[in-house]
């Protein structure tokens, strides 16, 4: 496959250097195409010599050959690491100032941009917009993971592994079986937040990725999809009938409404498991003795195991998830088992959850279990190798 890796102008280049090595070894043909910053940080010769081929970064180099215009039509991928503010901003607005945005232009395979920056930048607003507007048409943009920055710094802007970056980029080109052309699928992401005063709530800590990740595979293995989204940190794909709903009570209205025509549910939201008996309308105050208001708590609806009891429609597949930790009583898949089997679900897929794992991370490590708990699958890697892992598992229960 030919492949332009294109390369802006941050420190994370240095990842590049083995992002390339990764994807010469898998055979395939890299042209490298860095900004003349990016040369400031990874020179040219290294470049050269890993890629075999010259690396050139000026739009007035090598005319002869048309390269502007030649290097983008010729690319069956697209992948740019690191995608610096500056890189997403000129892409964004359609700049060719030089031979990787001149190449973005032309490009018409897919095009993946794996942003890093420092966090500040990676949340400013116009970088926010700019990374909108990128996917909007179709650009592929990875969200940066959080971790350790330039000098001191940590916080959300670090570059993924370039292990991370091939998996995602490699799967935007492999041909995706259409196994769910037809169907019409009901998934759940993010976190429900439950009001105890106009300011505060109970949450939890989901971003709603592994369940945007699901509704992704889903679409682009033919089903039509419905995503009721909670509270997410992460933007919507294209293509989706998406419902919103911020608390437990509207997540549940939304999806069984949603279910009755579906041939798959699934709940992939976190689901508060407890709300407030009742919510104060004017904010809660400070007491002036230095005594704290006390919470009465009521159990929420189990809506998996209402909608995997109730079968809205005898055919359907019901999938749920099960966030454990672990604790002195048993085991995260412990857990899993005894839930599988309470529930009612057809699929359960259990994973561990805690401090850097599972909630707002890039990858997940899942045990998909049946409805008796008795293993079906095992998947690892990022949320959406592990969707469509899952929908795999669903496929060959229709």
């Amino acid at each position: 496959m030919r492949i332009v890796l294109g390369v802006a102008g941050g420190i994370a280049a240095y990842k590049s250097v083995l992002l390339l090595r990764l994807l010469r070894e898998a055979g395939h043909d890299v042209r490298v195409v860095p900004t003349r910053a990016a040369l400031e940080f990874v020179g040219r010769a290294t470049w050269e010599a890993l890629s075999a081929q010259p690396v050139t970064t000026d739009v007035f180099e090598d005319v002869d050959q048309v390269a502007h215009v030649a290097v983008g039509k010729q690319a069956e991928l697209v992948i740019v690491a690191p995608a610096t503010a500056d890189l997403l901003a000129r892409a964004a607005t359609g700049q060719a100032d030089d031979l990787l945005t001149a190449t973005l232009l032309v490009a018409r395979c897919p095009v993946l941009l794996a942003p890093a920056m420092h966090t500040e930048m990676w949340e400013h607003p116009a970088t926010v917009a700019n990374v909108a507007t990128l996917r909007s048409r179709g650009v592929h943009v990875l969200d940066p993971v959080a971790g350790r920055l330039t000098g001191a710094d940590t916080g959300p802007g670090r570059l993924p592994e370039p292990e991370a970056i091939a998996e995602a980029a490699f799967a935007l080109v492999t041909t995706t079986v259409q196994d769910l052309a037809g169907r019409r699928v009901v998934i759940s992401a993010g976190g429900t937040r439950e009001p105890l005063d106009p300011v505060r709530f109970l949450g939890n800590r989901s971003s709603g990725r592994q369940g945007v990740a699901l509704a992704r595979a889903a679409r682009d293995r033919g089903a039509h999809v419905t995503l009721v989204a909670a509270n997410l940190t992460v933007p919507t794909p294209a293509g989706l009938d998406v419902v919103r709903a911020e608390t437990g009570a509207e997540l549940r209205d939304a999806v069984r409404a949603a279910a009755k025509d579906a041939d798959v549910v699934v709940m992939a939201a976190a689901v508060a498991d407890y709300r407030p008996r009742t919510a104060v309308e004017t904010k809660i105050k400070k007491s002036s003795d230095g005594s704290a208001p006390v919470l009465e708590l009521v159990e929420t609806v189990d809506i998996l195991a209402e909608l995997a009891h109730e079968r809205l429609r005898t055919d359907q597949v019901v999938v749920g998830f099960a966030a454990e930790t672990g604790d002195a009583r048993g085991s995260v898949l412990e857990h899993g088992r005894a839930k599988a089997l309470r529930k009612g679900a057809d699929l359960l897929v259990v994973n561990a959850v805690g401090e850097g794992r599972g909630f707002g991370t890039e990858a997940n490590d899942v045990t998909i279990l049946d409805g008796t708990g008795e293993f079906v699958a095992s998947a690892s890697g990022t949320k959406d190798v592990v969707a469509h892992r899952v929908w795999d598992a669903v496929t060959a229960r229709l």
